[in-house]
């Protein structure tokens, strides 16, 4: 792992993944002692959405919808084909996902992470799959899609490839980080 500081320029690898047909699990049961409830948002407001993103995305550079204007955002995440998870546990949230179906037959899991308080929980597998299968049971699937980059999770890559996922192109880019992170992958 890397320790960068804010106002540090650094590459990143960004890998875009493809899965064109459902996979053949089961709907997951939620892990033994977990009883939280996973909950959908309807027309939430976009503070909301960036307090998820942001508990989520701090340690990972989560930054650019910070930079999108607050109606855009707004209009974004209140679309009818953008759905938003949240897991709920212990009366907070520990993890979100978001679902946006609004290319035909695609949908992409355009987000998906735990809490820094629920890594390593075993509710990252669980709460996968869940996204995985509910995006597969949209009406007019016929493709799922999702990026990940070395900013994110370490193991964001391989488990988005155990689920069944399959990298189809990557580009290497560049950012200067807003903030402090230690959690940043060395660019392979």
């Amino acid at each position: 792992m890397i320790d960068c500081k804010a106002g540090d320029s650094i590459d990143y690898r960004v890998t875009w993944l493809e899965m064109d047909k459902r996979p053949d699990y089961d709907w997951p049961h939620q892990p033994v002692a977990h009883d939280g409830a996973l909950i959908r948002a309807f027309d939430p407001p976009w503070w909301w959405f960036l307090s998820l993103y942001d508990a989520v995305g701090r340690d990972y550079a989560w930054t650019e919808r910070h930079k999108m204007p607050r109606e855009d955002l707004q209009a974004w995440i209140q679309h009818p084909d953008v759905a938003i998870y949240t897991l709920m546990g212990k009366g907070w949230p520990q993890g979100f996902f978001m679902l946006d179906s609004r290319e035909a037959g695609v949908c992409e899991l355009a987000y998906f992470g735990l809490v820094p308080e629920a890594v390593g929980t075993g509710q990252g597998t669980w709460l996968l799959k869940t996204a995985v299968l509910t995006g597969w049971s949209l009406p007019g699937t016929r493709k799922m899609t999702v990026n990940t980059c070395t900013l994110d999770h370490p193991r964001a890559l391989a488990q988005y490839q155990r689920m069944g996922f399959s990298p189809v192109s990557t580009e290497v880019r560049s950012t200067v980080l807003e903030s402090d992170h230690v959690f940043l992958q060395p660019l392979l």
